[in-house]
């Protein structure tokens, strides 16, 4: 029988690609798993971010709240993705809303225990932050693309 265990969970993950076993061992102290239900939210803008989390299973789609447009959604997140970056930039707060699409699996990590260990550890907040730059740029892009959908639609 093949044990499935959060490090090597982790240690597939395509976020943690190529990341030393020492810091798979300090990441894997912060990390539990957990579901949600269709429809759920994850975590909601302004709200304290203090996670983020490796999808499984399922879709959740990034949305914000516009003025008289109502519930827009900027990007899907799906399996083999990140979710959440906001627990690593002060003041620690989201920048979107996070709504399951379905039912979903991840692995949630400890944003609070990830930044101490990253203040303890250089090296290793240094191989977080570019990693999640990665991710924060593709955010970014995605929130672009679709302001530009919505602006055109309005032609």
């Amino acid at each position: 029988m093949n044990m499935e265990t959060l490090e090597r969970i982790l240690a597939e993950h395509p976020f943690f690609h190529r990341l030393g076993k020492r810091y798979l061992e300090l990441i894997t102290g912060c990390a539990s798993n957990v579901r949600f239900g269709a429809g759920e939210f994850i975590f909601r803008y302004g709200a304290e971010a203090n996670q983020f989390y490796l999808l499984r299973d399922g879709k959740v789609a990034l949305q914000i709240t516009a003025p008289g447009r109502g519930t827009i959604s900027i990007l899907t997140v799906e399996e083999g993705e990140i979710l959440g970056w906001s627990w690593l930039v002060a003041p620690y707060r989201w920048k979107f809303d996070a709504q399951a699409q379905g039912p979903t699996r991840a692995i949630a990590l400890d944003g609070k225990c990830l930044r101490r260990k990253m203040e303890e550890d250089h090296d290793l907040g240094y191989e977080m932050y570019k990693r999640f730059a990665k991710v924060m740029e593709e955010r970014i892009e995605a929130t672009r693309l679709q302001l530009v959908h919505v602006y055109e639609s309005e032609r």
